[in-house]
């Protein structure tokens, strides 16, 4: 690769993950090509973009990015393959799921919205991260409790207050 191509993939590079909100680092090393093409499958269907790049290329390109990926860098050791997603957990469901079949891909780090998590010992806590899609419907949920509390108050007392209503009309006339 000459200079100017690693400057090319290294300029790329940082495009892509200056605009990705959800990056994840994974060790697929050791996978055959069957269980590859099953895995890049999987993350086709789940929309998540997958990319083996180089260690060097790919930490030249998170300093030249505007994001602070803190301690990210140093989980850049061995075979590195990144996955794209727009839902923060999705990549951590699919490596969940893939791992029944398999014992790779291992989680090096990921970087969720400003979030740094360093370690496979986290794929249970990104597991559980909620997509905005579900925060937005627990949201909806809670606000619509109380709405349906007041509205269920004021038919059944509705009555009441009607009758309450006519009888002090009544009294006046």
């Amino acid at each position: 690769m000459t200079r100017e191509e690693k400057a090319q993939v290294i300029q790329d590079l940082t495009a892509e993950i200056s605009e990705a909100k959800t990056l994840y680092l994974t060790d697929i090393e050791g996978l055959n090509a069957v269980q590859t093409t099953a895995l890049r499958r999987a993350c086709f269907k789940a929309g998540i973009r997958l990319s083996v790049v180089k260690n060097t290329l790919l930490s030249k390109a998170m300093d030249a990015s505007d994001k602070d990926f803190g301690e990210l860098q140093s989980v850049l050791k061995g075979n590195t393959s990144l996955m794209f997603s727009e839902a923060g957990n999705a990549p951590a469901k699919l490596i969940k799921d893939f791992r029944k079949k398999s014992e790779k891909p291992l989680l090096k780090g990921a970087y969720i919205e400003e979030a740094v998590y360093i370690g496979d010992d986290q794929i249970d806590s990104l597991v559980a991260i909620k997509s905005r899609e579900e925060l937005i419907g627990d949201i909806i949920l809670l606000l619509q409790s109380p709405a349906k509390n007041v509205v269920s108050g004021l038919k059944s007392g509705g009555g009441k207050l009607a009758g309450i209503l006519q009888t002090l009309a009544e009294k006046e006339a």
